[in-house]
């Protein structure tokens, strides 16, 4: 569950959109079959390790996960829009929640993809932008 630091508002607004491909590269190896989700939590599983899981809900203030449909109508890519707070005054850069998820997410590394699997990340930092889930 997100933290509820929102007192002094929110800031650093993005989306990850993660999505399946197709092998479109001769150096990588070829996905052996798309996976359609049932569910976000099936989708966060195949794109996020575990401890990446944690560290959005723990860092973010405000998260929403959502599954987005690919050109045939299946239910392939997963989409979050996140964004932090602050623990307030006083509180050091390094130790407020942008710059801890940051660090902790630098911590766990690349996830481990599963054999015959292929991913993107896009990621969209613009404020504005109607990518974002709010």
């Amino acid at each position: 569950m997100p933290n509820n630091d929102d007192t002094y508002g929110t800031f650093n607004k993005r989306t990850h959109i993660y999505a399946q491909e197709t092998n479109g590269d001769p150096d990588v190896e070829a996905v052996n079959e798309i996976t359609t989700f049932a569910n976000t939590t099936e989708a966060k599983n195949l794109f996020l390790p575990s401890a990446l899981q944690t560290v959005y809900d723990e860092c973010c203030t405000t998260l929403q996960w959502a599954l987005v449909a690919d050109g045939d109508g299946n239910n392939t890519k997963l989409k979050v829009t996140f964004d932090f707070g602050t623990k307030g005054p006083g509180t050091a850069a390094e130790d407020d929640w942008a710059a801890q998820f940051l660090t902790r997410k630098g911590e766990i590394g690349a996830p481990t993809i599963p054999s015959g699997t292929n991913f993107t990340q896009e990621t969209i930092t613009d404020a504005s932008s109607g990518e974002h889930l709010f």
